[in-house]
């Protein structure tokens, strides 16, 4: 049985889990178009301006639906540039940010987020 103390330590653990999701910060953006044990299909959506809360991915493909412009902000500060043509794919290993789009066009894209390796 667990102590007070200790579940309490856990569902604080679980909450700040939480919060780092881009669905649960950012739910008015990012949509989740399938999920299953081996991937997490998200759509994600904005306007020129438009900045996320800091959220978390797993490693990622993503898939650039229309051209687009994006500064990620890193969590020790460093900020990265990044330009997008429509079809433009990108990988990206695990990684926590805040993003905001730098442009004058919507960001529309298509993100894989991988899960567990498949089990033989």
């Amino acid at each position: 049985m667990l102590r007070p103390a200790a579940f309490l330590v856990l569902s604080l653990a679980s909450l700040t889990a939480l919060a780092q999701d881009p669905v649960i910060t950012d739910g008015d953006q990012y949509k989740v178009i399938l999920d299953n044990d081996q991937v997490r299909v998200l759509e994600h959506q904005d306007k020129p301006g438009d900045v996320t809360h800091q959220h978390h991915h797993p490693a990622f493909v993503l898939y650039a639906l229309s051209p687009f412009s994006r500064s990620i902000t890193l969590p020790d500060g460093k900020v990265i540039q990044r330009e997008f043509k429509t079809g433009d794919v990108m990988y990206s290993p695990a990684q926590t940010h805040i993003g905001k789009n730098t442009g004058s066009t919507p960001t529309h894209v298509i993100m894989v987020e991988l899960k567990a390796p498949a089990k033989p």
